[in-house]
């Protein structure tokens, strides 16, 4: 049987060079790649994700943890039929027009990546067309919108009007974050959610996904 809670361990301590040889030894016992991904990594990255969130550990912990879990897909990927290779939803991710800030976005895709969701990350100052077009492209189910600058937070609303006029406003969930945002200013341009930190979009998210 697969040693699940070594795996978690390996992922939370960033143990880079022993994730290989656990999993490839979960795979030699004869354990469902999915259940290795599921049981293992993606729980390993919850733990991370509570911790970080705790202020127990730092994004430089968190990076090692996210190098250490995609050593581990690296292997099982390929080994997914197309049937098993589930995610928790497809995210569209982007720092809005005009706002070159990233160090929130990248933390917040890596988290979303070790829960489970594929994250496509637009990279910065992505117009809300770009957002439009990658939601329609991907058939997402969610959009997460960054921004650092009071000056580009009105860009989020933008976004969500081009999602209105395209028609896609119902299928997906838009969640928005960063330092000068808040709950009421979420509410305010007609978004689903506001998360303050990573750790906190990703249980958002998890629930939002949960319930449609």
């Amino acid at each position: 049987m697969a040693d699940y809670e070594r795996m978690k361990e390996v992922i939370l301590t960033g143990r880079v060079e022993e994730i290989s040889g656990l999993v490839k030894q979960a795979l030699g016992q004869g354990t469902n790649p999915q259940d290795i991904i599921g049981q293992g990594l993606i729980a390993g990255m919850d733990e991370v994700g509570v911790r970080f969130k705790n202020g127990d550990i730092y994004i430089p912990e968190v990076l090692v943890s996210a190098k250490t879990m995609h050593i581990g897909m690296e292997i099982l990927r390929p080994l997914l039929s197309k049937g098993e290779a589930r995610s928790m939803g497809t995210v569209i991710l982007g720092t809005v027009k005009g706002d070159l800030h990233d160090i929130g976005k990248n933390l917040v895709g890596i988290m979303l990546e070790g829960a489970g969701f594929e994250v496509i990350d637009l990279g910065v100052d992505q117009s809300p067309e770009k957002f439009v077009e990658a939601a329609r492209k991907k058939e997402a189910q969610v959009i997460a919108l960054s921004a650092l600058l009071t000056t580009t937070m009105g860009e989020m609303a933008k976004v969500i009007t081009a999602l209105k006029t395209a028609g896609l406003r119902e299928q997906v969930i838009v969640m928005v974050g960063g330092a000068p945002l808040n709950e009421k200013f979420a509410s305010t341009i007609g978004a689903d959610g506001y998360a303050p930190d990573a750790g906190s979009a990703v249980e958002k998210l998890k629930k939002m996904i949960q319930r449609n």
